[in-house]
């Protein structure tokens, strides 16, 4: 695989300076999802909770953690796993002397899991590493034999970590909550997805609504920009505990509300699975969203 920096490579959207990856390292026969959404807002409890929904439903589902911390699979694997730089620093980054067993490990349901983990801080970027992994994967014919890949993004938009995934991806999927952060991060969120759609293939699929009673923001956004949400999950102590218990939300004892979010998410699976409609949502300007969503 060769990186190059996009002053080699076609524009990449618009002031763009993000690491280009080889588009013979695309993904091919499976669907690519890529999640995304500010920092803490639950896009590894969300990502874990549809990987299993789309296994539950008999589909062969690889998980990628694409952020540092590493924690994206934990609920899957109820462990903290080793990271692919940390298998390729043991080797002196000599792919070639790795094992599929050294990075990915089997998960609830038969999810595949992997954590493409990050650089030292201050060190390397993202980008790099999501680059890494998607060839390791492809070397070791990983991919060939999945249906769904779900890659687990890192909240920070500005990073190359971030917007790698988008190369790879079919559909962006953005988790937001019901406050002015969350969809304020969404915005511009939206606004990379639309940068990156321009050269490749991604498109954006909607958001998901995430620890909120109600959606009347995130709707009313949604409804200006042009974009739809895809499903809503309330604020409920049982997935606050499914990560305490390293579950998913299908382990958790069965409750009223437990059912019903594990059937939001089983039908986000189905709806996702089944395809949605590309979205060409117009992100607001930072002054204009202050003003959209600022009290009267």
């Amino acid at each position: 695989m060769t990186l190059n920096l996009l002053d080699t490579a076609p524009p990449d959207g618009e002031g763009s300076v993000q690491v280009a990856l080889d588009p013979n390292d695309k993904i091919k026969g499976a669907k690519v999802f890529a999640v995304y959404g500010k920092g803490g807002i639950g896009k590894s409890t969300t990502s874990s909770n549809l990987s299993a929904a789309f296994s539950k439903l008999g589909h062969r589902v690889l998980q990628i953690g694409c952020d540092p911390k590493h924690d994206s699979t934990f609920t899957l694997t109820k462990k903290m796993m080793p990271t692919v730089i940390d298998v390729l620093e043991t080797v002196d980054f000599h792919s070639e002397e790795l094992r599929p067993e050294d990075y990915m490990f089997e998960g609830y349901t038969g999810v595949m899991c992997v954590e493409a983990g990050g650089p030292p801080a201050g060190t390397g970027c993202g980008g790099y590493v999501v680059g890494q992994t998607v060839k390791l994967l492809k070397q070791h014919h990983l991919l060939e034999d999945r249906d769904v890949v779900i890659f687990d993004v890192l909240g920070d938009v500005v990073c190359g970590g971030f917007a790698a995934p988008l190369q790879h991806a079919d559909n962006a999927i953005v988790v937001a909550a019901n406050d002015f952060d969350s969809i304020f991060a969404m915005n511009r969120i939206v606004a990379a997805i639309n940068a990156k759609a321009k050269n490749y293939n991604v498109r954006l699929a909607g958001v998901v609504a995430n620890r909120s009673a109600a959606t009347d923001e995130i709707d009313r956004f949604s409804e200006a920009i042009g974009m739809k949400r895809l499903a809503h999950f309330a604020d409920l102590d049982a997935i606050r505990r499914s990560r305490l218990k390293k579950c998913t939300l299908f382990e958790m004892e069965d409750s009223p509300e437990v059912e019903q979010a594990r059937e939001e998410y089983m039908n986000l699976a189905r709806k996702l699975w089944a395809g949605v409609d590309p979205m060409e949502a117009k992100p607001m300007k930072d002054r204009d969203i202050f003003d959209f969503l600022g009290f009267e």
